[in-house]
């Protein structure tokens, strides 16, 4: 076969190929959610509770229930496919997942059953901008936030939703990866030492904080609040985020989540598994010992039973120490 007949035959067959691959593709919001003798051991990014149940959601759409504290595991019926990021619930069992091209689901069966309320498709301005946490109150009211400043809100507990970027002070569009309830206030964290929270005028604003690095999460009490994201940093306020100190941690692995346990205690986890406690509000912390490593993204204090810890391999079960 001479060169020129060659490079003819091998175009045509990329050609081709490149054809099949385009035939094959499958927009993940349109395939639900494959159900999957794995999908307790697969990754897994956001949890939480409704009553008794608990519920957590991770890659290709999968949704997953449990009614005896983490032990055992049914799978949830999802429409889509998309990797989910976050879970909160409100009350009767009336919650919300959202994750990758800005996807928005609602169930109010606890996590039986799921249904679309939205995704970037539906809306240019999001695109496939993923979402990564969201928050309702008791009325219906809440937001979700997201990659590149994506910022919605609803009045109708998710029915319709309009943007809310123009109400934060972030004009360069970082990333915002968590929004938390502390208090009587509501907060937002994000990359690059944002940190918002709501003000009585509707309206996010920054507040000042000695370190430009991302923020993962926000966990608190009343006025007291502790902050935390890379490189093992965290910082502790007792007047409702006016003004900030360092915490000393003790690692340099990147904090995921966090929780305060009933003694008032503040609880975080990293990403590599390990559990730091602070008994003094957030100023210094101590690992936990005989805590089972591996990689972590979201923690749950149950009403009943031991610590929940779900990452790249699924979900554990934790007892936390007195």
């Amino acid at each position: 076969m001479n060169r020129i007949l060659r490079m003819l035959v091998l175009a045509a067959a990329a050609g081709m190929a490149g054809k099949a691959q385009a035939a094959a593709f499958v927009d993940p919001l349109d395939v639900p959610a494959k159900v999957s003798a794995l999908a307790p051991k697969s990754l897994l990014n956001g949890l939480a509770q409704t009553g008794k149940r608990v519920v957590a959601v991770g890659q290709r759409g999968h949704v997953l229930y449990s009614d005896d504290s983490g032990e055992h595991w049914q799978q949830g019926v999802v429409p889509l496919s998309s990797d989910l990021v976050a879970v909160r619930f409100g009350s009767a069992g009336e919650g919300w997942a959202v994750g990758h091209d800005a996807v928005v689901l609602h169930t109010l069966n606890g996590g039986v059953g799921w249904e679309r309320q939205y995704d970037g498709r539906k809306d240019p301005l999001a695109g496939d901008k993923p979402l990564l946490d969201i928050w309702f109150d008791q009325q219906g009211h809440g937001y979700a936030v997201g990659a590149f400043g994506l910022l919605l809100r609803s009045e109708d507990s998710g029915r319709t939703w309009q943007h809310w970027e123009s109400h934060a002070d972030n004009p360069q569009g970082l990333h915002l990866n968590a929004i938390r309830p502390v208090g009587d206030a509501l907060y937002i964290v994000g990359e690059q030492g944002l940190l918002l929270k709501l003000g009585a005028d509707g309206r996010f604003a920054a507040l000042s904080a000695p370190y430009q690095g991302s923020y993962f999460g926000l966990v608190g009490k009343g006025e007291s609040l502790v902050v935390f994201g890379l490189r093992g940093t965290a910082l502790f306020s007792t007047d409702g985020g006016a003004h900030w100190q360092p915490s000393h941690t003790g690692t340099q692995t990147g904090l995921v989540d966090g929780a305060v346990l009933a003694d008032g205690s503040v609880l975080l986890l990293s990403q590599s598994g390990q559990l730091l406690r602070s008994r003094d509000g957030g100023a210094t912390f101590q690992v936990q010992a005989n805590v089972a490593p591996g990689p972590a993204s979201a923690l749950l204090l149950q009403e009943r039973g031991p610590v929940l810890i779900v990452g790249a391999r699924g979900a554990r079960r934790q007892a936390v120490e007195n």
